[in-house]
C-alpha cells in the first residue's frame, strides 16, 4: 500500500468517528442517550426464529443484537441484526414507523447495538425477515467494524482484538462454543465416573510436578517469594491422601517457556487422580473419554485435521518408548549398556544432548528427534526412562523404567500420565536427584517438596494419575491450527516491541 493510500485510510477513518461522535452528541442534545437503557426484553434469538418460522410466521417478535449491514432506500430499507446465535434480515419502513423514527433508523451506524419489536415474515426471496415496528438504540457504536467484504484478516490483529474478531468471524465465535462443549463434556462425564472437582492453589511456593521454568512474584504481605504453579499434581495426590479417592482439576497452569502454534505460556490444564489404579486404569479412562468427546462434539469417533483422518472407534495403539525408538530410529536400548554407550550412539545419530544427561535422557532424545512426528493415530507410549519421570512408580523387575505413558496424536503429546510412585523413601531419592540437576544448571528441575514428603509418609493408596492439555485437545476437535485459535486471549508481544 502506498503512502498517500494509507493517509487517505488515515483520514478517512479519523472523518468516520468524526461523524459517530457527532451523531452521538445530536442524540444526547435530544435527550436520548443510547447508554442509559440497563435492560431489554430478549424474547428470543435468530436462529429460534429461522429454525422454527412455521410457527412463528406472523407472530410479534422482541430481539436485540448488532447491526451489520444496512441498504437504505427511500420508504423501505433493510438491515441485518446479529445476536449469539447467527443473523437475520430486518425490513424497516416509513409507514411502519412513521417519518421521523424511520429517519432516525437510517441514520444508525453498523456496529450499532438495538432492540426492536417486530413481525415475522418471508420476503418474496424466501428470506425469513422481521418487518420492524418498534426499537430502541441500546448502545451506540463509536468505533466502525472492518469492511464486510475484506473482514479481518490480520492474524495478529484478530488475536489482540478477538471482541472485533468474534463479531466478524463466525467460524471463529463456533470454535469456542465447541470449547465450552468440551469442558462441560469433561465434567459430566467425570462427575458420572464419581470424580469430585477440587480447586487448588495457583500462587505456590514450590512449582513442581512437571519439567518446566516457572514464573515467579514477590508476595509484599508476607515478603515472601511465590510461584505461579506449573502442573496441578502435588495438591491432588495429598487429596488423595486425605481419602477422596477420585479427584480432577480444571484450571490454568503457567510456564515460563516460548511462544510457538502449540505453546502459549498460560494454558489450560486438567489433571486426575484415581485411588486403586495404575497407568493402565489411565489408558482406559483415556480412551474412552476421547471417544466420548468426539461423538458430544463433533458425532463421530472420526476427527479430520488438516485433512488428515484419525479414528478414535478403532482401539488406540500401545508400544513402549523403546519398541518405538527401535521402529523409527534403528536403535534398540536394551541392546546399548550405559549412559557412554548411548552418548556415542547419539553422536552417531547427530542427536544433540547436555553432558550431564544420562541413558535414559538420550533415549527420550532419540523418541523426540525420530518418533514423535510418526504418531499421527492414537498411540500410548509406554514405560519411560527413570531419568526423565521422578514422580513415577518403577517397573517392577526392571527398575531403570517406569509405569508411565503419554498419549500421541496428530504428532502431538495430548496427555501423560503416571502409576503414581507412593513410596516416600523413593520419592525423597528422586527429588534429591532433581535437586543436583538444578544445581548442574538444569531450570527445569524439581525441588524437594517437604509437606507433599509429609503427605506420602501419611500414606498414600496405590493411585493412577493423568494430566490433559485442554487447548491441544481443543485444536484437534476444531480443526483450529495454532493454539492461539483456541484461547480467547492469548499472550502477545506487546505492540511498540
Amino acid at each position: 500500500m502506498s503512502e498517500n493510500n494509507t493517509q487517505e485510510k488515515v483520514v478517512d477513518l479519523n472523518q468516520i468517528l468524526k461523524v459517530r461522535r457527532e451523531k452521538l452528541q445530536d442524540l444526547q442534545d435530544a435527550g436520548e442517550n443510547p447508554f442509559e437503557e440497563t435492560v431489554y426484553n430478549q424474547e428470543v434469538h435468530t436462529t429460534d426464529i429461522k429454525e422454527n418460522f412455521e410457527e412463528m410466521d406472523g407472530k410479534t417478535v422482541s430481539v436485540a443484537g448488532r447491526l451489520m449491514s444496512k441498504r437504505v432506500m427511500g420508504k423501505a430499507s433493510f438491515f441485518d441484526l446479529k445476536d449469539r446465535e447467527g443473523r437475520i434480515q430486518l425490513y424497516v419502513t416509513r409507514d411502519d414507523l412513521g417519518e421521523d423514527e424511520y429517519k432516525k433508523f437510517k441514520r444508525l451506524d453498523i456496529g450499532d447495538i438495538i432492540g426492536l419489536t417486530g413481525e415475522v415474515f418471508k420476503t418474496h426471496m424466501g428470506e425469513v425477515s422481521i418487518k420492524v415496528k418498534t426499537y430502541k438504540l441500546l448502545t451506540k457504536s463509536l468505533q466502525p467494524l472492518p469492511e464486510k467484504f475484506h473482514g479481518m484478516t490480520n492474524t495478529d490483529l484478530r488475536y489482540r482484538q478477538r471482541y472485533i474478531d468474534l463479531i466478524m468471524n463466525e467460524d471463529v465465535k463456533d470454535t469456542f462454543i465447541k470449547r465450552s462443549k468440551i469442558i462441560a463434556a469433561i465434567r459430566k462425564y467425570l462427575d458420572a465416573q464419581g470424580f469430585i472437582e477440587v480447586e487448588t492453589p495457583m500462587l505456590v511456593s514450590n512449582a513442581g510436578g512437571a519439567a518446566a521454568r516457572p514464573f515467579e512474584t514477590h508476595f509484599n504481605a508476607l515478603d515472601e517469594d511465590f510461584k505461579l504453579r506449573i502442573s496441578l499434581e502435588l495438591y491432588l495426590k495429598r487429596l488423595i491422601v486425605g481419602g477422596l479417592e477420585k479427584v480432577y482439576e480444571i484450571g490454568r497452569v503457567f510456564r515460563n517457556e516460548g511462544l510457538d502454534t502449540r505453546h502459549n505460556p498460560e494454558f489450560t490444564l486438567m489433571e486426575l487422580y484415581q485411588a486403586y489404579t495404575d497407568y493402565h486404569g489411565m489408558m482406559e479412562l483415556t480412551e474412552n473419554l476421547y471417544r466420548h468427546l468426539a461423538m458430544e462434539v463433533l458425532g463421530t469417533t472420526k476427527i479430520s485435521y488438516n485433512g488428515i483422518e484419525m479414528d478414535l472407534g478403532k482401539p488406540f495403539e500401545k508400544i513402549t518408548m523403546v519398541d518405538a525408538v527401535k521402529k523409527y530410529a534403528g536403535v534398540d536400548f536394551n541392546e546399548i549398556k550405559d549412559t557412554e554407550e548411548a552418548k556415542k550412539v547419539a553422536k552417531e545419530h547427530h542427536v544433540e544432548y547436555e553432558d550431564h544427561y544420562k541413558k535414559g535422557d538420550i533415549l527420550n532424545k532419540f523418541f523426540e528427534d525420530y518418533v514423535e512426528e510418526h504418531l499421527i493415530q492414537p498411540t500410548f507410549i509406554m514405560d519411560h526412562p527413570i531419568e526423565i519421570s521422578p514422580l513415577t512408580k518403577k517397573k517392577p523387575g526392571n527398575p531403570d523404567y517406569v509405569e508411565r505413558f503419554e498419549f500421541f496424536m496428530n504428532g502431538w503429546e495430548m496427555a501423560n500420565a503416571y502409576s503414581e510412585l507412593n513410596d516416600p523413601i523413593d520419592q525423597r531419592e528422586r527429588f534429591k536427584a532433581q535437586e543436583e540437576l538444578l544445581a548442574l544448571g538444569d531450570a527445569e528441575a524439581n525441588t524437594t517438596d517437604e509437606d507433599f514428603m509429609k503427605a506420602l509418609e501419611i500414606g498414600m493408596p496405590p493411585t493412577g494419575g493423568i494430566g490433559f492439555g485442554i487447548d491441544r485437545m481443543t485444536m484437534l476437535l476444531t480443526d483450529s491450527a495454532a493454539i492461539r485459535d483456541v484461547l480467547l486471549f492469548p499472550t502477545m508481544k506487546p505492540l511498540d516491541k
